[in-house]
């Protein structure tokens, strides 16, 4: 059978200049008779992105709307914020900008950061379960060593703590790494490596490994990571006075509070990975703008909005984030349009990645205010209709 496979023009030598984005352009052109005039609007040298992406050809120009002022209480972000959203979904940015407007009124939103790991999960193999059951105690005893092997392989990396889980004659570890201001996936997986390497050297019996018995659940949702964190955990929070709500929304504190409970019954029935409004939307948007790996919403949605009314009658509204993965160093936030808009939350570079998570964090609460709002008031499908659309 004859191989009728045409492969993309790569430079093995040099692969990362405009004329090898060029010759692919070409390429695209004569394969698939599309025009890429756009496509080719790079305004960076492709000598960059050696690390972020192959077989460069051009970009992608997502429009960005800008959000704001958002004040946050945070305590690593401080101050008041103008947020970049890139987004192609009308009515977006203009219902964030809404929820930042309410938030900054009531004195902003009070963040915080609980804890933030990130894991790489393997499993080793034994003869029967007390050897996988008598493992866990080994590893207590040599856990010094263990952390050793694992931080020899990085910079920033540190060993935080191992979970453990014996099923059959397997135990599954989760290792959790701090990792800087890296997301620390691929850092996690190199020191889990190089640990796993030294356990099956050392342990009795010298047992086999699979580097992820799953149990990380990396670029998925879990109920591992809603209860253990994957990421940041990260609490927004805010009181607000049911004068101002009614006055910016048009709903009052009591109706607010129902729709919270049907939403909660609502949530529950289908079994959703979270019981509030569309976290997804203004994280994805942010992500984007800001150079985060954007497969990481799968994890970093998940949500559990909590409401109560304070004495004096306002409403206490919180969003907990228990798996907001993110990074202000390497990966995407080194590229040209990303690192302008980190720099313009001021969070581009080294200890600025709890910062960064706050920021994310308050944005989604804007949002789901926003959103419940719309939902409430009866102006949700007109807002959609009157500035969400786009064709005749």
């Amino acid at each position: 059978m004859s191989d009728n496979r045409v492969p993309v023009p790569r430079d093995r030598d040099n692969d990362y200049t405009a004329e090898m984005a060029e010759k692919r352009r070409r390429f695209a052109k004569e394969m698939t008779g599309a025009f890429l005039d756009h496509v080719s609007a790079a305004t960076f040298d492709p000598a960059i992105l050696a690390g972020n992406t192959e077989n460069f050809f051009g970009v992608a120009q997502v429009p960005m709307g800008l959000a704001g002022p958002l004040r946050i209480n945070g305590e690593h972000a401080q101050g008041e914020f103008y947020v970049p959203l890139a987004t192609s979904e009308g009515t977006l940015v203009a219902s964030y900008n809404r929820g930042m407007r309410l938030l900054s009124e009531v004195g902003g939103v009070k963040t915080a950061v609980v804890e933030r790991y990130m894991q790489r999960a393997p499993v080793f193999h034994f003869n029967n379960a007390r050897e996988a059951r008598d493992f866990r105690t080994w590893l207590d005893e040599n856990m010094d060593a263990v952390r050793d092997a694992a931080e020899a392989t990085t910079r920033v990396g540190k060993l935080h703590h191992i979970q453990r889980f014996v099923v059959a004659r397997m135990c599954f570890l989760r290792f959790n790494y701090t990792t800087g201001d890296a997301a620390g996936q691929n850092l996690s997986g190199k020191a889990t490596l190089a640990a796993c390497e030294w356990i099956r050297a050392n342990a009795p019996g010298n047992p086999r490994f699979m580097l992820s018995g799953a149990i990380d659940t990396d670029k998925k949702h879990s109920h591992m990571n809603l209860m253990h964190s994957r990421g940041a955990r990260v609490v927004a929070e805010a009181v607000i006075p049911g004068a101002i709500l009614s006055a910016i929304t048009g709903i009052g504190v009591t109706e607010t509070l129902r729709a919270r409970e049907v939403s909660n019954i609502g949530g529950m029935l289908s079994g959703t990975a979270n019981n509030g409004m569309h976290a997804a939307n203004g994280l994805t948007a942010l992500f984007i703008a800001t150079g985060q790996d954007v497969a990481n919403v799968s994890e970093s949605h998940a949500a559990i909005t909590y409401v109560d009314i304070e004495e004096n009658g306002d409403y206490y509204w919180s969003i907990t984030i228990p798996s907001m993965i993110v990074a202000t160093y390497g990966g995407g936030t080194g590229l040209a349009t990303q690192r302008e808009c980190l720099e313009m939350l001021g969070c581009y570079g080294q200890d600025k990645v709890l910062k960064f998570a706050e920021i994310c964090a308050a944005t989604v609460l804007a949002g789901e205010i926003s959103l419940a709002a719309a939902v409430l008031h009866g102006d949700w499908v007109t807002a959609h209709d009157r500035y969400g659309r786009n064709r005749p």
